[in-house]
Parts: structure tokens; sequence; C-alpha cells
């Protein structure tokens, strides 16, 4: 597997864990931006700014480094910390992007095909002509801290579409409100998706229901299922939201159990599911989330959008 622009927060000279180890060797590079050609991109020199442990897929700055220390961000260390009493407290000046080969490395997200559940999706797509997906949320699909709008996990994902069904002629919309939790996504329906003409509605909330009860959270899903359905022709696919930074005042720590809501959902509606959860918790088993976070919060970096494109790529087409 080529991977292109694996995020990570170094601190001191402790090993920071990539996606994967068994790496080929020799095929490590380090940048400070996520893309070559983006401004203000430095190049890092192995041996000099950072080594590779290839076996175990680590990186780490050496004494010398050029590589900026995660130690002196503002937030390292502070547990329980409420963001809005400190003023610069993103990662995006940590991070380094890595690109290597992993030959023997796995998908990050088990194929489950959605296909069978979005019908009319599949054959606009294949009979080609104007199809439009709106992508409905909160701040993390309103854009999230990717540094491009290209870089948004739909936008890539509506590109990836394209690649596979070239006569369909798609249109990519965010109608995502920051801060928005289901209950706003209720409120706003009406003017960010059911006067939009619609073919495809993907929804995702949960990261500010965190604190919503699973039976209200399920129903508000739910019913912006039913209106899309009795409105539009549009079909819909959820997406589960991933785990905050537990340092976060307002964390709650039951993300696994609005992301089952999520699915549960999907499966209450019959409607396609893209579960983004589990891709996050399989990485998290290596990484840190600090390395994901373009906010050290609940954002995703351009790296953390590539992982939600994993898990929509699982579901359709997969």
């Amino acid at each position: 597997m080529h991977i292109l622009g694996d995020s990570l927060v170094l601190v001191d000279e402790q090993p920071g864990l990539l996606c994967f180890g068994d790496l080929l060797p020799g095929s490590v590079q380090v940048r400070s931006r996520y893309e070559e050609a983006m401004e203000g991109c430095e190049s890092y020199t192995e041996g000099k700014d950072y080594l590779v442990d290839y076996q175990q897929g680590t990186l780490r700055r050496t004494a010398s480094s050029r590589i900026p220390n995660f130690r002196t961000n503002i937030l390292f260390g502070v547990k329980g910390f409420d963001h809005t009493k400190y003023p610069q407290y993103g990662n995006h000046e940590y991070f380094i992007w890595v690109d290597y080969e992993a030959p023997v490395a796995s998908a990050l997200a088990d194929a489950h095909s959605q296909a069978y559940l979005l019908p009319r999706t599949v054959q606009r797509l294949q009979a080609g002509g104007p199809f439009k997906v709106i992508a409905y949320g909160d701040s993390i699909t309103a854009g999230g801290e990717a540094a491009e709008v290209r870089l948004r996990y739909q936008e890539r994902w509506v590109t990836e579409l394209g690649k596979l069904y070239p006569k369909a002629e798609l249109l990519s919309e965010n109608g995502a409100t920051g801060g928005d939790a289901s209950f706003q996504g209720i409120e706003r329906l009406e003017e960010k998706v059911l006067t939009r003409s619609p073919d495809l509605v993907l929804i995702a909330f949960g990261m500010n229901d965190l604190r919503t009860p699973r039976a209200v959270f399920i129903k508000n899903l739910i019913e912006m299922i039913s209106q899309i359905r009795s409105r539009t022709p549009a079909e819909v696919m959820l997406i589960s939201t991933f785990p905050p930074n537990p340092d976060w005042i307002y964390a709650s720590g039951n993300s696994d159990e609005i992301a089952e809501a999520t699915e549960a959902a999907a499966h209450e509606a019959h409607c396609a599911y893209a579960d983004v959860h589990s891709v996050w918790t399989r990485v998290l088993l290596r990484k840190d989330l600090p390395s994901l976070l373009g906010n050290n919060i609940n954002h995703p970096n351009n790296f953390g959008h590539w992982l939600y494109l994993q898990a929509l790529l699982a579901a359709f087409p997969g």
C-alpha cells in the first residue's frame, strides 16, 4: 500500500507511530505540508531531522531536528482543558506529513458494500448526467481543518465517484453548519437540503451529540431521513463520527455509543451507512489523536479526512 501524508506530531526524541509497520526500506519521505506543492513546504532529511524504524513503522526527531517539538504546544499534557481559555491551541504548525510504502498493509476499512441500499444512485451514476451530492452535518463536514476544499472527505469521495462513473456530471454541495447537533440538523433541513434538489444526501452528525440520549439521537436521524425521502427523490447515507480528544473538557467518552446509534438508525431506516468510527478506532490502536486532529479537539486534519474517505469507499463503492 502506498500511503500519502500520514500525519504525526513528535515529542522530544520519542518515537511516533505511523498507521503501518513493515515499511519498504528507503520509502519514507517527510515534509512540513500535506502536499509538496503547498506554500511553505519544507522537506526533512532522514538521519539529520528524523530517524526511522522501518520494521516498527516509527519516526522520531533527532537532537538537532528542524521538526517542531510538540512538547511546546500550549495544550501539551493539559488534562480537562477548555479550549476557549487558550489563544492558539491547534496542531497545524506541529504536523509532519509522511509518504511511505507498506507492502503488507491491510485495508483500514472493511468492505461492506451499501450499493443495494442505493439503487437509484447506482442507476443515475451509471446512466450519466447531473447528479448532486449534499453533505449535511456539523463542523467536520463543513470543512473541519482540511487545508483546502478539495481535501474535505466528501469532496475526495465525489472525486473518486467521478473516476468510476465518468458519464456522471457530479456536483458536490456542502450544507453543513459548524456546531450543529442532530436537533439543529432537523431545524436547518428545509433550507440546507430539502430545497436544494439533492440526489444523494450524506448525513454526518454525532460529534456534538455526545451527550444526546441514544434514543433521541436515533429519532433525530430517522426524522431527517424521513423528510428527505418524502420531499425529494434523494437517497441517504449515514456517516458515523470518531472519538474526540479525551483531554478536552467537553468530551464525554461515549463516541462508541453514538457510532452504534448511527448504525442502528441506518438499519431501522433501511439506508446506507459508512463506518468512520471503526476506521479511526483501528488507526488509534497505533496512532495518537493529536497526530490526527487539526484543532487538537475534534476536527480531523487532512489525513483524518482521508480516513473518512476510506470508510466511504468501503461502503460505496465497495
